[in-house]
């Protein structure tokens, strides 16, 4: 098969996907089709919930495994789409529909590199596809729930957009639940202890605090309010002000260091979500970074979390698209990114799976 074949080939399956609904727990007819895609090419597969996986032809436990990984589940449109979501079409080199971008050009673009590699005798490395399921929402049927039935890793590639360059680190999410307290009273009594007031110099400790470790590749620990919620109604003052606080964590701290140190100093009550999306990364000097980097790639640090969080191995995101098109109205991603995708992934997978 040519390369503009596979490409063309790639392109259908993303105007079926984006033409299927396919909210995070919902994406049982984007597994399906997923599915026929594979077997169009005679290649076999598993699947597990909406999770869809398959190994290249030659597999030998004696190699180590590279991991070609990306989602097909979308979050939910938002209000200020003017176009069908649902409705791939191409206007101006624009490909639109819901899930265009994040992250069905990646995915769709590996699993064409995937083929390409599939009956290939002469890599370095096994080769695993998976097409997972409940990315944007961390389900516990995505890629983590996936990991401990399936063979073991040693590196990989998750698509996500990145303009094709090289995310060679991301950065880690802790979301806290705090508490200000305050003594409840009727508005038309004096009260020293407004709940509503406290929170006012603890939302200037969040606003001012800044973590010491920085990151080569990620930069600082970013830490945002982002929620409050106080009251009831207009004559009564609340015994609380309940805060959200979003934290994105460097690769200089785990999130179990960024949860004790914050709990130790915040001056109100701090309560975790969960730890278990922490901060991932590759060596600059790793063969697969080191591949795209002759191929004229810039390698950078990334802010948004993707699955890389759930792997313990190094992994690389990378993927055509741009982040910045992700979760937007009118979502699209150009054709010729796919087409260069695929290209990019191929050349980048040629030099790192040589013997």
């Amino acid at each position: 098969m040519t390369q503009n074949e596979r490409t063309e080939k790639a392109l259908q399956l993303l105007k079926q996907l984006i033409s299927i609904q396919s909210f995070s727990s919902e994406e049982d007819q984007t597994a399906d089709a997923i599915q026929d895609w594979l077997k169009s090419f005679d290649i076999p597969f598993e699947r597990m919930q909406n999770n869809v996986f398959a190994k290249n032809k030659y597999w030998s436990n004696t190699k180590p495994t590279l991991l070609l990984n990306s989602h097909h589940d979308t979050v939910k449109p938002n209000q200020a789409y003017t176009k069908d979501p649902f409705h791939p079409h191409i206007e101006e080199g624009r490909l639109y529909g819901l899930g265009s971008n994040d992250a069905g050009g990646c995915l769709v673009s590996l699993l064409a590199t995937f083929t390409h590699f599939y009956d290939r005798e002469d890599l370095s490395h096994n080769i695993l596809m998976v097409a997972s399921m409940e990315e944007e929402n961390a389900g516990k049927n995505s890629l983590r729930g996936l990991l401990p039935h399936l063979p073991k890793i040693d590196v990989a590639i998750v698509g996500e957009p990145t303009l094709m360059d090289l995310a060679i680190a991301e950065k880690g999410l802790i979301v806290f639940d705090a508490v200000v307290k305050g003594t409840p009273s009727h508005a038309a009594h004096p009260n020293d202890d407004n709940a509503i007031y406290n929170t006012i110099a603890v939302l200037e400790w969040f606003k001012q605090y800044r973590f010491d470790k920085t990151s080569e590749a990620l930069g600082e620990v970013k830490m945002t309010v982002t929620q409050i919620k106080a009251g009831s109604q207009h004559n009564v003052v609340p015994s609380q002000v309940e805060l959200v606080i979003d934290v994105r964590v460097n690769d200089a701290y785990s999130n179990q260091e960024i949860a004790d140190l914050l709990k130790s100093e915040a001056p109100c009550e701090l309560q975790e979500r969960g730890l278990k999306l922490n901060s991932s990364r590759i060596d600059k000097d790793h063969p697969l970074v080191q591949s795209g980097i002759a191929l004229g790639r810039k390698t950078y640090g990334s802010p948004t979390l993707s699955d890389q969080a759930a792997l313990t191995c190094q992994s690389l995101k990378l993927g055509p698209g741009d982040s910045r098109r992700s979760h937007s109205a009118d979502e699209y991603i150009y054709v010729h990114e796919i087409e260069e995708g695929i290209d990019l992934y191929i050349q980048l997978l040629e030099g790192f799976l040589k013997k």
